[in-house]
């Protein structure tokens, strides 16, 4: 988690008082990040290589911790007003002015960059500051930390600018872990946050959905194998999204409830977790885009990573949140993740088509037998 914050005098940050829900403002406020992660997909398109993915990385992380900055907002204050939809709304256009930079990130729009992180920081610690006291936690190592580096990253160049950069990130994916003792007095509204990671989850899965079809549509003629693939890939994501939607939604939702540690599950599970999770389908929207493209050709080995790295990524991180959750293992999952490692070795000489046939018939099998083993035993912990 990278936003909680801890108040002088006040340690009790949020109300229990009812129950939270996700509101208009906030789902608005999705609308930037839905272009961000785009953007950070298109980073992907361009780079294929570890290079590629790294540099892609180190620009999602910021992105992602503005965007659970503001979900802890939202979740420990009362935001439902004028003045509090203006102030999310400010961050947001900073995060519209995130999204317009990552194209050139690394170019002529560092400084862009560099700037909208900071200000977005500045206005979140704002927010927080206003009529409360001083902020001792990670809220404040962003506004008064990461962001100057990121900034400074804007005027460098070259590797200059990717080191800050790295060190930036870094630091903005230690801190929670450093703060920790800060972070777990504070009070979460238990139902708000898990809606909230799974909001964001679904849309890195949309971004998924419009690389399976956008390229595909912008062709000028449309080939039967061309169909054939979109199908085959739109099965891959309905798997993705079956995986999450139909058992761990419910289950970290619980565990946010029943936790007594409510702190360690929203820094652990829902942020730490959450962008192995974006990542992973960020990544798999990568893949499927070449995949979907060229149906009857190879996969360079780049866009054949992404693809099943992506996936394997996705299903491997279950095995971590479960064990924080429930100190239980999710060996279902974790057994698909090594089969999709596998085929992916497999797949290397088939055309795209049998590839993407490949590692969706395995997600179907996955979701199939894990709804068999639940039917036998609803108790079964998958």
């Amino acid at each position: 988690m990278s936003d909680g914050v801890e108040l002088a005098g006040d340690e009790d940050v949020g109300e229990e008082t009812g129950e939270k829900r996700v509101s208009y403002a906030e789902a608005f406020f999705d609308l930037v990040w839905v272009l961000c992660v785009t953007q950070i997909s298109g980073l992907l398109h361009l780079d294929h290589g570890l290079a590629g993915v790294g540099r892609a990385l180190i620009v999602l992380i910021p992105v992602y911790w503005c965007w659970v900055g503001s979900t802890v907002l939202a979740n420990t204050r009362d935001i439902d007003h004028p003045w509090g939809r203006v102030g999310l709304f400010s961050i947001a256009l900073c995060g519209l002015f995130l999204a317009l930079a990552l194209p050139q990130a690394y170019g002529s729009r560092g400084l862009l960059f560099g700037a909208a992180y900071l200000v977005a920081r500045w206005l979140l610690l704002a927010q927080v500051l206003w009529g409360r006291g001083v902020v001792v936690g990670p809220m404040g190592v962003g506004a008064l930390v990461t962001g100057p580096l990121l900034l400074a990253g804007g005027f460098a160049h070259g590797d200059a600018r990717t080191a800050l950069w790295t060190l930036a990130a870094a630091l903005d994916l230690l801190t929670p872990a450093l703060a920790r003792r800060r972070l777990i007095a504070i009070r979460f509204h238990p139902t708000h946050l898990p809606e909230r990671f799974a909001l964001f989850l679904l849309i890195a899965l949309g971004e998924a959905i419009v690389s399976i079809g956008a390229p595909v549509a912008a062709g000028r003629t449309l080939r039967a194998d061309e169909v054939l693939s979109v199908a085959i890939a739109f099965v891959a994501a309905c798997g993705l999204w079956w995986v999450y939607f139909n058992y761990a939604a419910d289950a970290m939702r619980h565990a946010m409830t029943t936790a007594p540690l409510r702190g360690d599950i929203v820094r652990q599970v829902l942020s730490y977790g959450h962008l192995a999770f974006v990542s992973g389908v960020i990544a798999f929207a990568a893949g499927v885009s070449a995949a979907a493209t060229h149906p009857g050709a190879r996969l360079p080995p780049g866009p054949l990573g992404l693809l099943f790295g992506g996936c394997a990524l996705f299903l491997a991180t279950f095995g971590y949140t479960r064990w924080r959750m429930f100190r239980q293992m999710s060996w279902t999952r974790l057994g698909a993740a090594a089969a999709v490692l596998a085929a992916m070795a497999l797949c290397a000489p088939l055309p795209a088509l049998a590839a993407l046939g490949v590692l969706a018939a395995l997600l179907v099998a996955l979701n199939l037998l894990e709804y068999r083993r639940v039917q036998r035993s609803p108790t079964h912990e998958l």
